[in-house]
């Protein structure tokens, strides 16, 4: 396993490696190699490629992350290492935006996210650069990942004031995507709210119908919303989502079915950010329905970066 974080008294992405089912961690590497890069950086994404792809082996490991330089502009770049997060090698910038700024009205870009679909990889991101909107949600794609496309639209607010932020996406079928995010702003329902939509593309997320996540009771979690699905639960596999206003997970077993949310106790920390790796089973005697959890603190405090395993 390969973790990192955002950090700050040093460029770049600190890599941590476990080989021991994340119980105990090393350094392994720095995006950028270190004496590379300079500045702050933030909101760091890991992707390992499933397949060769764009003259990189498959397991190859891919990192996104948001280039702050001296704070007068954004920049989403992408980086590869072949050894296992060890070296990086700077391949693109996908997206360039303003200052980093998180008010309507400045033009800076964050968050990336990215997933390799048929022979495109796609990298999704928040953009305030297009005036009719304080922030939507966007995505380029790239055949050689050097060259992007043109940006296409996710999610927009119904008002310019709205502010849908911090997508995360993961497939639940064969022809069938989620994409959770934040839904910043007064969007009718509370402030930051978990909204989510499905897609039979993930390139088509744009015109899909709009989601609120509320639990059997009525709650909305809010803020730092993050999507992955686990092919444990039942025959349509267990829809798993975390935000930054609860330690408890939210479940769907039913598709994404907008009225099946369920709350799921953990103690595993709430955090920003937390992500979730469902587990495959490694032989028979493994048990099912594990998932792997990465947290930093919640959003503003002070704290560690924690690891564990929660049951689904």
């Amino acid at each position: 396993m390969l973790a990192t974080f955002q950090q700050f008294g040093r460029p770049g992405f600190p890599i941590f490696r476990s080989d021991d089912d994340g119980r105990t961690w090393n350094p392994q590497g720095n995006v950028p190699n270190l004496g590379d890069g300079s500045g702050v950086w933030l909101q760091p994404f890991l992707y390992e490629l499933p397949r060769a792809f764009a003259g990189l082996p498959k397991g190859a490991v891919l990192c996104a992350g948001n280039s702050l330089g001296d704070f007068s502009s954004t920049s989403i770049e992408l980086y590869a290492s072949i050894d296992r997060g060890v070296t990086w090698q700077f391949l693109s910038t996908i997206a360039q935006g303003g200052a980093p700024v998180p008010e309507n009205g400045y033009t800076p870009v964050w968050e990336p996210f990215l997933l390799l679909h048929r022979d495109r990889l796609i990298c999704y991101y928040s953009d305030q650069r297009d005036p009719k909107y304080g922030q939507k949600l966007a995505h380029q794609t790239s055949r050689d990942l050097r060259h992007w496309g043109p940006v296409v639209n996710d999610s927009v607010g119904t008002d310019y004031s709205q502010r849908p932020g911090m997508t995360t996406v993961a497939q639940v079928r064969d022809d069938l995507w989620i994409m959770t995010y934040e839904a910043g702003g007064n969007s009718g329902d509370n402030f930051y709210a978990v909204h989510y939509k499905m897609a039979r593309d993930p390139e088509s997320f744009g015109p899909a119908a709009e989601h609120v996540l509320h639990d059997q009771n009525g709650y909305i979690p809010s803020a730092a919303p993050v999507v992955s699905w686990s092919p444990s639960g039942g025959p349509a596999g267990t829809i798993i989502v975390t935000a930054n206003s609860d330690q408890d997970f939210f479940i769907n077993r039913a598709l994404g079915d907008p009225d099946k949310w369920t709350r799921l106790s953990s103690a595993m920390p709430g955090g920003y950010s937390r992500f979730t790796i469902p587990l495959t089973c490694r032989d028979s005697r493994s048990r099912s329905g594990l998932v792997f959890v990465v947290t930093g603190p919640y959003y503003g405090d002070q704290g560690p970066i924690q690891a564990g395993v929660v049951e689904i």
